[in-house]
Order: C-alpha cells, then sequence, then structure tokens
C-alpha cells in the first residue's frame, strides 16, 4: 500500500525574485528577467542575452566561507533555507531541526564554472592556488554546500537527466516516501549560468536572437536562465505530528524514454502523453479535471509542435477546460533546475488560482492557441495542476499536485 505525499515547505530563487514571492508576483504581473548576460565574455556567440538572478545575501556566512561557494551553492542555498523554514524544520538561528533528512537533488553543470576557472589559468599559465577550485569541482559539491550551510546530513542524490533532471528528482523523493524508505524527503534542483553550456547551447543555433516565444509560430529558440527551487515532502501523517498544514498534494508522478531521436521528441507528442497519462492515473484523476499545465515550452520550432500535438492527444474533448502556459519565456530555460522551478509554479496556480501568462505570444500555434492563458494572466479554482518536462536523450516527465483534503 502506497503512502501519500505531500509538500509542506518551498523555496527559490529565480530571475525575477530571491524567493517565492517575489518570483510569484513578478510572474503574475507579467514581468520577464532576459537581459544582456555579463558573466562571462560572449563575444563570437549568437546570443548575447539570458535570464541572470541576483544572488540573494547569506547573513551570518563568514567572508571566507562565502568566497569559497560557486554561483551554484550561492543560488541552491537561500532557496533551501527558504523551504526548510516553510515547512517548520529551521530552528531560531537559521539551523535544520533535523539532524538526519535525505536530500533528492537535480542540476545539469553543477559547479561547472570552477572547471572553467581552472581551465582558464591553465592557459594563462597561472599556475598558483589551483588545488583549491580543483578540490571543490565535485559533483556532489553543492549538496556538501548546502548541508553545511543549514546543518543537516543524510543520504543524497543527485539527479542529472537533462531537462527532465528536476521533475525526476521531485518523483525520486515522492517514490521514497511512497514506498516508506523515507518519512521526509529535501528535493529540488539548481543551475547557474555557465560559459560551456551556454556557447554549447548558442553552438547548437537552440538560443533565440529574438524574443523567447513559446508556442508561437514564429518562435525561433530558447533563452537560457538560472535558479533554484527546493521542496519538502514527507507523509501527512509526519506532517501532523510536526504541527504542519500541508499546502498540496503530490498525488502523480509519471517519467519515460522517447526513442524517436536523441534531441527531438517524436513529432506526435507519445511519449509525453504517455508519461502524463502515467501521472493522472497513478493519481486517479481524469484529464478533464486538471485545471493547467505548466509546459515545458522551451521555444524551439520541433519541442512546441509536439508539445501541442501531446496535449490535444492527452486531453482530447477536455482541451477547452484546461489552460496552459511556458513560463521560460519569463525566467528563461533553466535546464537542471526547470523541473524543480517549474513544479514550484505549478504549486503556486494551485493554491493561489492565478495561472502564468504565456509571455510574447503573437501567433499561437493553432492546436492549443484557445487554452494559452493570456498575456494580461486568468485566474481559475484549480482542483489539479500538472508541471510537465522534456529533455534531451528522450527524457521525459510529469509532476502531478492536487489540493490536500483534511
Amino acid at each position: 500500500m502506497r503512502r501519500s505525499v505531500v509538500v509542506t515547505g518551498l523555496g527559490a530563487v529565480t530571475p525575477l525574485g530571491a524567493n517565492v514571492s517575489e518570483s510569484w508576483e513578478a510572474l503574475i504581473a507579467g514581468k520577464d528577467a532576459e537581459g544582456p548576460l555579463d558573466l562571462f565574455d560572449t563575444a563570437g556567440c549568437r546570443c548575447h542575452r539570458a535570464a541572470v538572478a541576483s544572488l540573494p545575501a547569506l547573513p551570518g556566512m563568514r567572508p571566507k566561507a562565502l568566497a569559497r561557494l560557486s554561483r551554484a551553492s550561492r543560488l541552491a542555498i537561500p532557496a533551501v533555507r527558504e523551504a526548510l523554514a516553510m515547512a517548520g524544520l529551521l530552528d531560531s538561528s537559521g539551523r535544520s531541526l533535523t539532524p538526519i533528512l535525505p536530500f533528492s537533488v537535480s542540476t545539469t553543470a553543477g559547479g561547472m564554472a570552477f572547471g572553467e576557472g581552472f581551465l582558464r589559468d591553465i592557459l594563462a599559465h597561472k599556475r598558483a592556488r589551483l588545488l583549491g577550485p580543483v578540490a571543490r569541482y565535485l559533483p556532489q559539491q553543492q549538496i556538501l554546500d548546502v548541508q553545511q550551510a543549514l546543518g543537516f546530513e543524510g543520504p543524497s542524490m543527485i539527479i542529472a537527466n537533462a531537462c527532465a533532471s528536476g521533475a525526476n528528482a521531485i518523483g525520486h523523493a515522492a517514490d521514497m516516501i511512497s514506498s516508506g524508505m523515507a518519512d521526509c524527503v529535501l528535493t529540488g534542483g539548481f543551475e547557474a549560468l555557465t560559459e560551456l553550456v551556454f556557447v554549447g547551447f548558442d553552438c547548437l543555433q537552440a538560443t533565440s536572437t529574438d524574443r523567447c516565444r513559446p508556442f508561437d509560430l514564429k518562435r525561433s529558440g530558447l533563452l537560457l536562465g538560472e535558479g533554484a527551487a527546493f521542496m519538502v515532502l514527507e507523509t501527512p501523517e509526519n506532517a501532523q505530528r510536526r504541527g504542519v498544514q500541508p499546502l498540496c498534494e503530490l498525488s502523480g508522478y509519471g517519467h519515460g524514454t522517447d526513442y524517436f531521436h536523441l534531441t527531438q521528441p517524436q513529432p506526435a507528442g507519445e511519449a509525453l502523453v504517455a508519461v502524463m497519462r502515467q501521472a493522472a492515473d497513478s493519481a486517479g484523476v481524469q484529464p478533464r479535471d486538471i485545471g493547467y499545465i505548466n509546459a515545458h515550452g522551451t521555444a524551439t520550432p520541433i519541442n512546441d509542435g509536439a508539445e501541442a500535438q501531446a496535449y490535444r492527444t492527452f486531453f482530447g474533448e477536455s482541451l477547452e477546460q484546461a489552460r496552459i502556459s511556458s513560463t521560460k519565456a519569463a525566467i528563461g530555460h533553466t535546464l537542471g533546475a526547470a523541473g524543480s522551478v517549474e513544479a514550484l509554479f505549478a504549486i503556486q496556480a494551485l493554491l493561489t488560482g492565478k495561472l502564468p501568462p504565456q509571455l510574447n505570444l503573437q501567433e499561437p500555434i493553432p492546436e492549443i492557441a484557445s487554452v494559452l492563458v493570456p498575456k494580461n494572466g486568468d485566474s481559475r479554482s484549480l482542483g489539479h495542476a500538472m508541471s510537465v518536462n522534456l529533455g534531451f536523450g528522450g527524457s521525459n516527465a510529469a509532476l502531478l499536485f492536487s489540493r490536500y483534503e483534511n
């Protein structure tokens, strides 16, 4: 018998704000964070813009310790702190009340900036003080930084499954709870903009030199971004023992692989349809009951077309009852963090009844034109909201969140 999973805490740092409230209010107001990219030299690139986050202050941390942190850790730590605080898991000094806390995390680049800096120094024949960056260029370093900053430890998992990583990390955490492996798990993802990743997408000509236009007939590519989002998952019984009211239930999770092509989805979006059905079936929910989907919507020509077909197939005759938008037009594609940030936005839509608008939409894809959230937004009472993600290698994932009923 599988156990229920509820969400009790949320935390985020995005290009729109330093926490959940700032990010959500800016998103609903129709703001976007696209701007010049000055974190590294983009000379020679087609694209020179991205959605860059402002690093929040980390009070109480010594300057020397702060200087050792990667940009990725600077994004992750405050987002985790906010999630733990909302869940009632921090003491008055900002340290975790539970010394052992399982951690399911997603990323793609990790602390890659350390490796880039090391390479630059080597090429410039700067051989002094190279050991420090190399010693901290570990795949688990950001997890260690978070644990040290907030005072907990425990079994930790890093999931790097392309752009579905964030959803997979949350789904894995939910599986741990529902199967009885854990009563409470911290989960989410982070991503910092790095030169290698940015230039790589630019070389693929996947980034746009125009505005990011998800689900628009004139879409020409994605906008890269950065950020972090985390949530606390636990059983309702564990939350009740701690005297914490759940925000919502993580009622369904689906994941699968599209074998059509290494970087392109099957044109009809068959794999995405399958994982959305898996998520809905695991929750005992019909497509007509799902009022909002935070779509992957990268604004790349092939991806958005396949997604649009998938939504028509999944909803069928009930399509007109749904609303769909991609928040990547506002915060960019945060890669390994995308599934976590966008899941958080789906939860916020469920809790507030406000739907993120589809920005930069001029000529919508006809298959779903009537259900894309307009620029001035939309409000409706939701019983269920879904977040979906697709990634290179055919990774597909869907998370379904539902109102929590005592």
